[in-house]
């Protein structure tokens, strides 16, 4: 498994839709998540986009210089963005972060968003994009002059002269739950993401991009994005996870969900029907909880549980064939502390360790180590 950490640079807390023990989404407190982090021991980190972040690119940049191992999974925007720019933000942020540069492709699912971005391609024609994009973007990263002329995209005799660490070009993660976005991301990504939906949908999923990919003569594998609310007991876990709705009314339900209709997004649409809404039949699955999705667009489910639950529900997905997992909870700094203590034990972990001090608890009695003390 790799295991990977979330920025919330769209703003933190304690709870959803309120501002009670609500954060300020500021440099230092994002610097103080990945330096969480990247001591103990994830993979990376996953920085979101569009207009209610911060700039992913520039976030990543600056955190970059500020941790050691941790690797940034940051998106390129096909129709924002030109794919030579692309490459070249790419090529310089994996020089400068020594090979730390994860790429996250997002066409969009917002249509009032896009247009104030100034792109106005419908769903499909967003994804032909993509595929024209990631045609060029992989060239140039390669090291091939391209000359290319598309539907959507025309380059003559691009060159990108400043290479990238990571060969042939940093991997690619790719979202895309509609038939557009899997042909799409079979021909290109190297991990396919799904959010978190029940493991009998996830693996319907998974077995159509893998089928797609085979076409394609290539294989991909695969990364889920999920919430997490582990506790010492189930009961603790499950209290938690309603003091996390505790403020949210039915308005702003119905405010968001106002929001996320307008959305052509398949993979929101999904996330919708999990809940419909309604708040009284939130455990989709077995410990898996939609409340989050009440009032958040993207993943708006989390696994809850103790930690042997968790890690046994983590690990049916992995049997799917799911690698790469992108966690977070609320707030974001004390639960990245709380997963790595209470799961990464029970985990098939393939990076980094945690960073381990001398000090492991606070000295008894100014005079003996905790470990000396046998309970």
């Amino acid at each position: 498994m790799k295991i990977l950490w979330f920025i919330p640079s769209h703003g933190d807390g304690r709870y959803l839709g309120t501002t009670k023990g609500g954060r300020s989404a500021e440099y230092s407190y994002f610097r103080q998540i990945a330096q969480a982090a990247d001591r103990l021991g994830y993979k990376g980190v996953l920085i979101p986009t569009g207009k209610s972040c911060e700039d992913p690119w520039l976030l990543a940049a600056s955190l970059a210089a500020e941790t050691e191992q941790l690797h940034f999974l940051v998106a390129v925007r096909p129709g924002l963005m030109s794919p030579t720019l692309a490459a070249r933000m790419a090529s310089t942020l994996d020089r400068i972060s020594g090979g730390r540069l994860l790429i996250n492709v997002v066409a969009g699912g917002d249509p009032v968003e896009l247009a104030g971005d100034g792109l106005f391609l419908n769903h499909d024609e967003r994804y032909e994009a993509t595929d024209e994009f990631l045609t060029i973007w992989k060239k140039l990263l390669k090291g091939e002059e391209v000359t290319f002329e598309g539907s959507h995209l025309k380059v003559k005799e691009g060159k990108l002269l400043f290479p990238s660490v990571q060969k042939p070009y940093p991997p690619i993660y790719f979202g895309g739950s509609s038939p557009a976005g899997q042909l799409v991301a079979a021909k290109h990504s190297d991990v396919y993401l799904t959010w978190g939906e029940p493991p009998e949908q996830v693996e319907k999923k998974l077995s159509e991009v893998r089928k797609l990919a085979e076409k394609q003569g290539r294989t991909v594998e695969f990364g889920i994005r999920l919430h997490v609310i582990v506790r010492e007991t189930e009961k603790e876990a499950w209290e938690s996870a309603e003091q996390l709705i505790r403020y949210v009314d039915e308005k702003t339900i119905q405010e968001a969900q106002r929001v996320f209709s307008r959305y052509d997004s398949v993979g929101q649409q999904r996330m919708r029907q999990l809940h419909n809404g309604d708040r009284e039949s939130l455990e989709i699955s077995p410990n898996l909880w939609a409340g989050v999705g009440l009032v958040r667009g993207g993943a708006g489910t989390a696994l809850v549980g103790d930690p042997e639950t968790v890690a046994k529900r983590l690990l049916e997905y992995q049997q799917l064939g799911i690698e790469h997992f992108i966690l977070s909870g609320y707030p974001h700094l004390e639960e990245a502390y709380r997963v790595a203590e209470l799961l990464f034990p029970l985990l098939p972990l393939d990076h980094g360790k945690k960073k381990e001090g001398f000090v492991q608890g606070e000295i008894i009695g100014n005079e003996f180590f905790p470990s000396f003390i046998k309970v």
